[in-house]
């Protein structure tokens, strides 16, 4: 590219450098690459930051198998990382097939077998992980936390920071992105599964958020994304009191509700969250009737019987505590 820099790809720069500011020279930097336009650009923005900041910066593409041609996609998307100027820099190159399970639906599992490998190569690298997540992703995220009724921990969407993962384009409109890579002459993957009905996300995309966009105007994505941003804002400092909270009150398996019964709701059931979590409760399928339902044992206590959780985590009260056990105990 020649003559003024693009305002996309300028943008996407920027959004790298911000989000790394933290990052030391020499620090590997690790990039999840589909070859799409979102992770494209992010690429082609960290390892031109990664130049000036001194990172080695990598790529990993994840095959997950799903199609007959994944792993010719793959192969395409490496050889483009490994021959186009905008990504002259990178240290490495890595494809990783994984097998795709059934459990949560086709796009949880998908998502779980990605973390899995994203956590396997970063571990090893010792690498801060750059996912292309983008603005329009965080709208369709909210949409979907609240056709779920999932609460403001849903609401607060994708995180930019998240443990070793990084999500530098969370203000980036995917828009940006494509024109990011039109404006560099990078060729992007266009994934089949982004355009099937079949995904709730995907209509989400191709027919919630149009009609939403031509019924109020624009800026709906902008919009969902801001209420995210509040909400984690929010969330963060509950979640930091009822960590304080929870710190002071747990012992041995056991709740001690001699003052959590007068603290406020919202604290309260992040407080029951966190101890049934520790008692064993898989976080993904511990709902809000089950936080419904353990904080009627703390806040409406009648001699109601015993609450049973998922992972066989059974919780009763008994006096001022509040016990967790094996439900077979």
């Amino acid at each position: 590219m020649t003559g003024r820099l693009d305002p996309a790809v300028a943008s996407i720069r920027r959004a790298v450098r911000s989000a790394l500011a933290d990052v030391e020279p020499g620090r590997q930097v690790l990039v999840a690459c589909s070859g799409g336009a979102d992770s494209m650009a992010l690429t082609a923005a960290a390892v031109f930051e990664g130049k000036h900041a001194a990172w080695s910066v990598a790529a990993l593409i994840v095959d997950h198998g799903l199609h007959p041609d994944s792993a010719a996609v793959a192969a395409t998307v490496a050889g483009r990382l490994e021959s186009l100027p905008p990504f002259d820099g990178l240290e490495s190159i890595h494809v990783a097939r994984v097998q795709v399970g059934h459990l949560g639906g086709p796009e949880a599992a998908a998502r779980e077998a990605r973390y899995a490998v994203l956590d396997s190569h970063a571990e090893r690298m010792a690498a801060v992980v750059l996912l292309g997540h983008t603005r329009d992703d965080q709208a369709e995220t909210v949409l979907l936390g609240l056709a779920r009724g999932s609460g403001p921990r849903s609401l607060a969407g994708m995180r930019p920071v998240s443990g070793r993962y990084r999500r530098p384009l969370l203000d980036i409109a995917r828009a940006q992105t494509e024109r990011a890579c039109q404006a560099l002459d990078i060729p992007v993957w266009a994934d089949p599964d982004n355009d099937d009905p079949r995904f709730l996300r995907v209509r989400v995309r191709r027919r919630v958020l149009p009609t939403l966009e031509a019924e109020l105007g624009p800026g709906v994505s902008e919009a969902l994304a801001r209420t995210a941003e509040q909400a984690a804002a929010d969330t963060d400092v509950l979640d930091a009191l009822a960590s304080a909270r929870f710190a002071d009150d747990w012992s041995g398996g056991a709740l001690d509700l001699a003052a959590l019964a007068e603290a406020p709701p919202a604290l309260r059931r992040r407080v029951l969250r966190s101890a049934a979590l520790a008692a064993g409760c898989p976080g993904s399928d511990l709902s809000a009737v089950h936080l419904k339902a353990l904080d009627a044992l703390v806040a409406t206590w009648h001699g109601q019987r015993a609450v049973q959780l998922p992972g066989g985590v059974t919780a009763r009260r008994h006096a001022d505590r509040l016990l967790f056990t094996d439900a077979e105990d």
